[in-house]
Formats: structure tokens, sequence, C-alpha cells
């Protein structure tokens, strides 16, 4: 059903069903769908199969369907594979050196990449159930700035469909103003998936967005955070965070590395307050 779907999608180029695109689309993200499954993990190879031929039973009903723009589908693949690379280098479990380690056990982790260039690993656990975090790093996403004093202002400039937005970050100077103001334009998908949700992003062009004059526009490579209950206590959440920056402009790597892995540490004691102090979304902090 893959391959099938796969040379149906490819078909959808010549002229002849060029003018298909409803049915071009569900190819797409048929195609996306179910290389988020592999990623994730998902049920086996025959019960997916049955539950691709249920839906292609239903397909013919489904004409509320939100019709997308060759840029929005390529906004959402972008997402996808951008998920995809930062799974896998997080399954990957060869080659980390540890960073440092805080007392409450807090751990950051670092690790280079071909092509990526050095990556972090945040492993934190939270006191917190994993749908509190959600709805803060999701759902409140822009709120960010109200409680991370590394963002200035994170503002969402497109939706597309439930999983993928557009958003332009803001943030503040860092490392004493050796670091200057960095802004970027990111592509961001959530997924989830039984207990486990995946947030997931990478840098893109959104013409709307410009390069702003005196901020440098850096770019998030792969990066992805990843929410689970702690096993043997579902009140209690496992986050872990890969972050993958390139600042851009002329930094030691000195100075790189420190920002970033210090960033990370910020970001879970930052995090930790705000939970504390708004410990629900109808809480108005």
């Amino acid at each position: 059903m893959f391959l099938a779907t796969f040379k149906l999608c490819a078909g959808s180029s010549y002229r002849h069903v060029r003018s298909m695109k409803g049915l071009r689309q569900q190819a797409v993200l048929a195609i996306g769908q179910e290389l988020n499954r592999r990623a994730l993990g998902g049920p086996a190879p025959a019960v997916w199969i049955n539950q691709v031929r249920r839906r292609d039973a239903l397909l013919g009903s489904q004409l509320e369907d939100p019709l997308y723009s060759d840029q929005e589908l390529a906004y959402i693949q972008q997402g996808e594979e951008a998920m995809q690379r930062a799974l896998g280098i997080l399954r990957d479990q060869e080659g980390w050196k540890k960073e440092s380690r805080q007392a409450n056990g807090d751990e950051v982790l670092s690790k280079v990449i071909p092509d990526v260039g050095k990556v972090f690993r945040l492993e934190v656990v939270v006191d917190q159930p994993m749908e509190r975090l959600y709805e803060e790093l999701v759902e409140r996403m822009e709120a960010m700035g109200e409680w991370n004093p590394n963002v200035k202002e994170i503002k969402v400039l497109q939706k597309i469909g439930k999983d993928t937005v557009i958003t332009h970050e803001l943030a503040a100077e860092a490392a004493g103003n050796l670091v200057g103001p960095r802004d970027f334009v990111s592509v961001r998908c959530t997924k989830r998936r039984g207990s486990m949700c995946v947030l997931a992003g990478t840098a893109t062009l959104y013409e709307e967005m410009p390069q702003q004059k005196g901020v440098i526009r850096a770019e998030h490579g792969p990066t992805c955070m990843v929410l689970r209950p702690l096993a043997g206590s579902p009140s209690r959440t496992k986050l872990t965070w890969l972050l993958s920056i390139d600042l851009k402009g002329w930094l030691p790597k000195t100075i790189i590395n420190q920002v970033l892995s210090q960033t990370q540490v910020d970001f879970a004691n930052h995090l930790r307050k705000r939970l504390e102090s708004c410990p629900a979304l109808e809480a108005r902090c």
C-alpha cells in the first residue's frame, strides 16, 4: 500500500493528473503519516495495512478534508522529515559525551553528527504530568517569553492543519552579551502516539518574515523534544530535548558550546518554576 501510494504521488506530476489536487495531497500526506509511524513506532505491518484499508474505504466520504497549497504541503513534509532525522539521532545511543550533570539529576550530553554538527541532548524528569508540559510547550507556546528569559518572543506566523506551525522566535543576548540578539524562523511539527509526544522543528524560509535589521538570523537544525510519562510514575514526565543550532556570525566554538549547554540547563529550571507557579492551563498566571 505504501508503495502504491508513493507511485500515486509520483504519478501526480504527469500532465494528465495535475488537476487532481486533492488526490495528490492525500498521497503526500499518507506518505508523511507512514514515515512518522515508522519513526515513533506503531502496530505491526499487517495491522497497519488493515488500518489503511479501512481508511481508504472511507476516503470517498471525506469531503471536508482541508486542501493545502503546494507550499503548505512542503512545510508539512519539511516538519515531518525534521522529526525523522531528530528521532534517528536520539535513537543512536553511541558516542554521546557528558557535558554537565546537575545535583537534581538533569544531564546534558553532546555528540557530533555528520552534516549537522554538534548537537546537545538534555535529559530531565519533571514532577508534572505530561499533559501539563504539553499545554505549556505547545498550546501556550507564544507565552514562553513570559517565563524563559532566554526567549524574548515567540510568535506563530501560520498554522497548517492540526500538527504544523511556522514560528518566529526572538532570542535574548547571551554569555554577557557576547552573543548578540538572534532570531529564528522555523517549521514545527507535533505528533502524539499513545503516551508519547514529540515536538520537532527545523529552520525554514518564510517570505513574510524577512531578516530583521540589527538581528542575526540563526537556524535550528533538526531538533525535537520528546515527552513521555516516567516509567512507574505516570504523574511525572521524562523530557528529552535534542538541540541543534547554527548561531551564525563569528563566534568561538567554546563560547557556542557553553551557551547552548547552559541554555538547556536554564530551560529546565525555568520550566519547573513556571509549572509550579501555574499548575494548570486554566490558571491565570
